[in-house]
């Protein structure tokens, strides 16, 4: 395996078992990544800093920053991650917000069908 195959996820959703979840189905397509979790959007952007992901997951209703917000300010420093933002909330206009960042709008809940459009999303070759 190469470092290149070594690719880093960072997880952000308020909800443990969304975080979990999402955590077993890319480890079970993926072994090798490394992957991290945020509980909030200040997290999120702390641990952007700290130690750059390759791909993000996050969710757009959290306490604090909201994820587009947290989304918005991780682009800003960062354009070459890949985000997918996953919401139960299906209006337009987060979808619309999510697209205009660059990022796949995937609506929850967290199931194996979510998890592999996220997945699919992140690893597309731009």
């Amino acid at each position: 395996m190469s470092q290149a195959d070594i690719k880093k996820l960072l997880v952000v959703d308020d909800s443990r078992v969304s975080r979990l979840m999402i955590r077993s189905l890319a480890l079970a397509k993926h072994p090798q990544w490394i992957i991290t979790e945020a509980a909030s959007g200040e997290e999120a952007l702390a641990s952007v800093d700290s130690d750059t992901p390759n791909y993000c997951t996050m969710d757009i209703n959290m306490p604090g920053l909201m994820g587009t917000d947290a989304a918005e300010q991780i682009l800003a420093k960062h354009p070459g991650i890949r985000i997918a933002i996953f919401s139960a909330n299906i209006q337009d206009a987060f979808q619309i917000r999510a697209a205009a960042l660059g990022a796949k709008f995937v609506p929850k809940p967290i199931t194996e069908k979510t998890v592999a459009q996220a997945l699919d999303f992140l690893e597309e070759n731009i």
